[in-house]
């Protein structure tokens, strides 16, 4: 089989974003620096031959790959199980709110946020349930052509734990995407992935960002580590 690459992409930054808010269900717009974030990165994949664009259908996903779009002269198609994870009743709340609400829940969240869910919420496995078949559709129908696949940080971090090996326990702990990141993955055949990027903004920064409360208590060391 011809090599496949999936260049999978993080919307840009919004306003919820810049306000470490719960907004995995919620539809909100990119902010003004969301929306120069993807367009460095529509630049940057205008000579890439992207023969296919694959979106969430949330708002800021779908602007995202209408951004690109414009550059790469593809249309976007909507695929559901590319949204994002929902927090049930966290939505639109801070992480402190959240805690301070439902300890129990973020506690337990916190621990395992792969098999738990919140209240109205979804599991991480929930999340890989239904995006991974679309990953693998993609793969299937677009045999040595270069796909961009637009999705959300959580998703995403399941997603490349789960085609990896990586124990998708830790996903929230062990990996970060950043607004507007860009990851490389290339595919001999539907199930067997090769990463060759992860999480790069050189498009728009200099520097990777500093690793701080968008990853988790126990990486920013504020929690309890067993």
């Amino acid at each position: 089989m011809p090599t496949t690459r999936l260049f999978l992409v993080r919307h840009g930054a919004t306003q919820l974003t810049a306000e470490d808010r719960f907004s995995g269900a919620v539809g909100v717009d990119l902010s003004d620096e969301g929306r120069w974030q993807v367009a460095r990165l529509g630049e940057r994949l205008k000579d890439d031959r992207v023969s296919a664009i694959y979106t969430s259908p949330l708002s800021r996903t779908v602007e995202t790959a209408t951004i690109i779009a414009g550059v790469c002269g593809v249309t976007p198609e909507l695929r559901d199980g590319l949204r994002e994870i929902s927090h049930g009743r966290w939505e639109g709340l801070t992480r402190d709110e959240v805690e301070t609400r439902f300890g129990d829940e973020y506690a337990a969240w916190e621990e395992d946020p792969f098999t738990f869910a919140p209240e109205g919420g979804e599991s991480g496995v929930a999340v890989l349930a239904r995006a991974l078949p679309v990953i693998r559709d993609i793969v299937t129908h677009h045999r040595g052509e270069c796909v961009l696949v637009v999705s959300h940080k959580a998703t995403l971090r399941i997603l490349l734990s789960s085609l990896l090996g990586f124990d998708a326990r830790g996903y929230r702990d062990r990996l970060d995407q950043a607004p507007a990141c860009l990851n490389v993955l290339d595919f001999r055949d539907p199930v067997r992935a090769r990463l060759m990027l992860f999480n790069d903004i050189s498009h728009y920064a200099n520097h990777p960002r500093p690793s701080g409360r968008n990853l988790s208590r126990w990486w920013d060391g504020t929690g309890p580590i067993d």
